[in-house]
């Protein structure tokens, strides 16, 4: 299983996102692999945050494409929704404090924890450097 960082959702979506042709061509060569992919509803929702945002888009979605854009992925057959258990909230407090993370890893920290409890072992992002200190992942990026 492949765990979509929201940066990919994003590309995905958004037309005018440089990466949108090559993110949309990679999330077919994995499925045409027989890859599952992996979401959390924090990265939905994060989703929604970001594409809904007229400061980072000439044409941001509105809330309404965005939710269904979220219900889309929540719903494809090839994606599972990976919930935040126990241990990936034990594990998001101990990678914060034994990597000394400040407030704007919060919520990569918490995603990567998430993916780590779950036993996802790979990850597509356009941010590599979000997850490599980690040292839990390989890590898919568009090139």
């Amino acid at each position: 299983m492949i765990g979509l960082d929201t940066n990919i959702l994003v590309a995905y979506a958004i037309l005018e996102h440089p990466d949108h042709g090559n993110v949309r061509d990679r999330i077919d060569q994995f499925q045409l692999e027989g890859h599952r992919l992996a979401v959390t509803s924090g990265i939905l929702a994060e989703f929604v945050h970001v594409v809904t945002d007229s400061r980072r888009f000439e044409n941001p979605l509105t809330m309404a494409e965005a939710l269904g854009w979220a219900a889309f992925w929540s719903d494809a057959e090839e994606v599972t929704i990976i919930s935040t258990e126990f241990a990936a909230h034990r594990l998001w407090l101990l990678w914060l404090e034994q990597h000394r993370l400040g407030r704007k890893r919060l919520l990569d920290t918490l995603i990567a924890a998430t993916w780590a409890s779950a036993g996802i072992r790979e990850v597509f992002t356009l941010n590599p450097a979000d997850f490599k200190i980690f040292d839990a992942f390989t890590i898919h990026n568009v090139n």
